[in-house]
């Protein structure tokens, strides 16, 4: 009898666990799907801000990603991506949505450096008028 509990244990049929899921390194809550992934990255890389409504969001994603991938890529493909329903992401367009978010952040920094040159002059300008209104108050 002990013999044949031994040789349970061995083949895996002991009880211990038995209705448990078995334990991961890794939480579900940390691992995204790649569809998810992929909606993020698409959220991030045309944000609705910048382009006012959805339909030139996915124009302009079509126009980004259907010169990077060998399928062909529609605003329904792109709509669906963005919604999260895709059902499967290509990895020639996981490429390209890690591109057009490389792109924007390059787009994005342009517009910063525009933005902090136009407020230098600005400051600049009001700092001349400043110093020249308190020059001419002094000299009076």
């Amino acid at each position: 009898m002990k013999i044949a509990q031994e040789n349970d244990k061995v083949l895996g049929f002991d009880n211990e666990g038995l209705g448990r899921r078995p334990t991961k390194k890794t939480s579900r809550n940390r691992v995204m799907s790649p569809t998810v992934a992929a909606r993020e990255l698409m959220r991030d890389a045309w944000p609705i801000q910048r382009y006012g409504k959805l339909d030139n969001v996915f124009y302009q994603a079509v126009r980004f990603i259907s010169p990077r991938v060998a399928k062909q890529f529609t605003p329904r493909r792109a709509r669906s991506i963005w919604e999260g329903s895709a059902r499967r992401i290509d990895s020639d367009e996981m490429d390209a949505l890690r591109a057009a978010i490389i792109e924007e952040a390059h787009r994005e920094q342009q517009e910063l450096r525009a933005r902090l040159a136009a407020l230098d002059k600005k400051v600049a300008a009001f700092s001349e008028s400043v110093a020249g209104r308190s020059v001419a108050s002094s000299s009076e």
